[in-house]
């Protein structure tokens, strides 16, 4: 594999899945087990609207099957995916980004980004999610101080995220042929 940058860092050991123009990667800091990245190759893509066509639907696939892939291996019940795109999102290295972090009904985890979300209407969507919902924000305040500060979380080392992606890698091997591909495009 040639080498892969996130920007001007060197990823190439932490990569576990490319296409042609997209990579996932596992992260230097993780919020919480899982917590992966999809990354576009492309490094002077800051933001979502810098990719090319084709570039935007290989991200999406690829999104797509980490997604699936995430949900998967974490046994995680949901997922929080974010894009921060620009400076004042909180996007801290200049190449676009998706965050994706396993969930479970049980982890009463809040993340600050996902705050505003709290105050939609979720009145429209199916009562199972209500259900879900409530129960998650009963139980999340006794869970709040368990996600430690970015300052108190410290880098992994490159042999710890190499061996993960090395895990992850194998994973996908054997989990990429149980996708149905009428549901989503491997590419």
């Amino acid at each position: 594999m040639s080498e892969i940058y996130f920007s001007k860092f060197n990823v190439t050991k932490q990569v576990f899945y490319k296409s042609k123009h997209t990579y996932a990667v596992v992260n230097l800091r993780p919020l919480v087990r899982g917590h992966v990245l999809v990354v576009p190759l492309r490094t002077n893509t800051p933001r979502l609207s810098d990719l090319s066509p084709e570039e935007s639907i290989d991200y999406m696939q690829v999104l797509q099957v980490i997604h699936r892939f995430i949900m998967h291996v974490y046994k995680a019940d949901s997922l929080n995916i974010s894009i921060q795109d620009g400076p004042e999102s909180g996007q801290s290295v200049p190449h676009l980004h998706t965050h994706i972090l396993p969930r479970y009904k049980t982890d009463g985890h809040g993340d600050e980004l996902y705050g505003k979300i709290e105050a939609i209407d979720f009145e429209k969507y199916a009562e199972e999610f209500q259900i879900r919902k409530s129960n998650f924000l009963a139980s999340a305040a006794k869970f709040k101080d368990q996600i430690p500060e970015d300052s108190q979380r410290s880098n992994r080392t490159e042999e710890v995220m190499h061996k993960e992606a090395e895990w992850l890698a194998e994973e996908l091997e054997k989990f990429l042929p149980t996708l149905n591909p009428n549901d989503v495009v491997i590419p």
